[in-house]
């Protein structure tokens, strides 16, 4: 009954292991069925870390380097907590959808900003000291017209003052109102964490997010399957999905956002606290409404190649760029990434027997997404392929990648590199060894080396001509050493 509900790979996997760890280990059957659910689980979390996740164009328009040096000039006077203006214009810079909220120092200021904006408005409390604003009284909803507008100024203020009269009050800001059915609220958050680093989380939002404590935790930088995961997770998942005849919220938007809220945790090592609460998700759009960004003083440390405040290294996007061939082919050179693993497996088809031979040095079933995991999701800290991408008839394909992988005492580094054959002798293989060689030099490795057989003679001559070390072995195998 157990096995029949089980069921699959991953109930396979979890008796293989539990068979080897051996049952009589266990005293009594409840602790054998504890120990194997326990590897099933384990099992279903590797088959979920693994699923490929969709290719999500995740455009930033800037120069994120220059853009966090001014932010960072302008903002960072020690630690301390932004604005909720200065807060939105972050994430604005990242392209997460906010409602602009803008100061009012006083009554007069407040009416003529709601009268800018356009009725109704909200107005929430404006100072650096109070987190939870509608804990003090410090948020009226809805607001009409110029008079209720001045009205709750005065309200918010005086509530204010009396629940914390330490807090440093600098009036109110002023944001449109969103009104929509069938919404749900979320929070997302970033916090810097001393053991793990900076971790995410998504959960439900508004005044219920620490009273039902419905949370997801991850690791930056995130895909959209580790994204998606997150939010199917919690248990407000269903309503996100749609439920009982409610509509489903936006949630490819909910989905771009964590992702983009994941560039912004990686890029910014500062950033020791954030809050998106409520982040209002509708099935038309989803738009942040309040955020809080909590600052702490660190050496810059991020969009470099240590990113020290993560515990995943980040996609190693200073690596792309684009070339042309001798025929003025134009091709991307970039690393690989989990989503190319409809393309990664597109490129194998295309290559020979001959060609998949030399790279691999055997004929195996390649055609596999247990095989396809092991080459796309790589661990970018020791591992890197740059793969050769082109433009053909609208498609995206890819002709060619080489491939770095340095031992754990990252002293030495391996490299193997494939093209399709009908790319072969265009000089693609001599360009992404260049690359490839440029990239383990700025590892600081001492040595790279290379396996090939005597009948793959192109590729042998691009290794002479770049004064590698050639060996060649009693069984044809040819082994290559450049140190560096």
């Amino acid at each position: 009954m157990l096995a029949a509900w089980l069921g699959g790979r991953a109930m396979r996997e979890g008796l293989a292991v539990l068979a080897e760890a051996g049952v009589a280990a266990y005293q009594t059957p409840e602790q054998a069925v504890r120990a194997f659910m326990t590897l099933v689980a384990y099992a279903r979390n590797l088959e979920t870390l693994y699923e490929t996740p969709k290719d999500v164009a995740i455009q930033l328009p800037f120069d994120r380097a220059e853009a966090k040096r001014a932010f960072v000039a302008r903002w960072i006077r020690g630690a301390g907590t932004l604005s909720e203006e200065v807060s939105k214009e972050l994430l604005h810079a990242y392209g997460i959808p906010v409602v602009r909220a803008r100061p009012a120092a006083d009554p007069a200021a407040a009416a003529a900003l709601a009268e800018e904006i356009g009725y109704p408005v909200v107005l929430k409390i404006h100072s650096p000291d109070i987190t939870h604003k509608t804990d003090v009284g410090g948020v009226a909803l809805d607001l009409g017209s110029a008079e209720m507008v001045r009205a709750a100024f005065d309200q918010i203020v005086r509530s204010a003052r009396e629940r914390r009269p330490e807090a440093r009050l600098a009036g109110v800001t002023v944001q449109r109102m969103v009104h929509a059915r069938d919404a749900a609220e979320l929070i997302l958050g970033i916090k810097r964490d001393p053991v793990f680093g900076t971790v995410m989380m998504a959960g439900m939002g508004g005044v219920g997010a620490e009273l039902l404590g419905d949370r997801a935790l991850g690791f930056p930088p995130l895909n959209e399957r580790l994204a998606r995961r997150m939010l199917e997770s919690l248990r407000l998942w269903p309503l996100l999905a749609g439920y009982r005849g409610r509509r489903p919220v936006d949630v490819d938007g909910l989905v771009e956002v964590l992702i983009r809220l994941s560039y912004l945790a990686a890029d910014y090592p500062e950033v020791a606290e954030l809050d998106v609460n409520p982040l209002l998700a509708t099935p038309e759009e989803v738009i942040a409404l309040d955020a809080r960004v909590v600052l702490d003083r660190l050496p810059d440390g991020a969009l470099d190649e240590a990113y020290p405040h993560l515990a995943l290294r980040p996609y190693p996007e200073r690596l792309v760029r684009r070339i042309a061939l001798g025929d003025g082919t134009p091709v991307t050179l970039r690393p690989i990434k989990p989503e190319d693993e409809p393309l990664w497996l597109a490129m194998l088809a295309s290559c020979s027997r001959e060609s998949l031979y030399s790279r691999f040095r055997s004929l195996f079933n390649w055609a596999t997404h247990e095989v396809a995991t092991r080459h796309c999701y790589i661990d970018y800290a020791r591992e890197i392929a740059i793969v050769a991408e082109i433009e053909a008839e609208g498609e995206r394909r890819l002709i060619g990648v080489g491939r770095l992988i340095a031992d754990p005492g990252h002293e030495e580094v391996e490299y193997a590199v494939l093209v399709v054959d009908a790319w072969q002798s265009r000089e693609l293989g001599s360009i992404l060894t260049d690359t490839c060689i440029e990239i383990a030099r700025g590892w600081n490795l001492k040595r790279i080396v290379a396996q090939t057989s005597t009948s793959n003679r192109p590729m042998i001559a691009v290794f002479e001509r770049r004064g590698f070390e050639v060996r060649i072995g009693e069984d044809s195998t040819v082994d290559v050493a450049l140190a560096l």
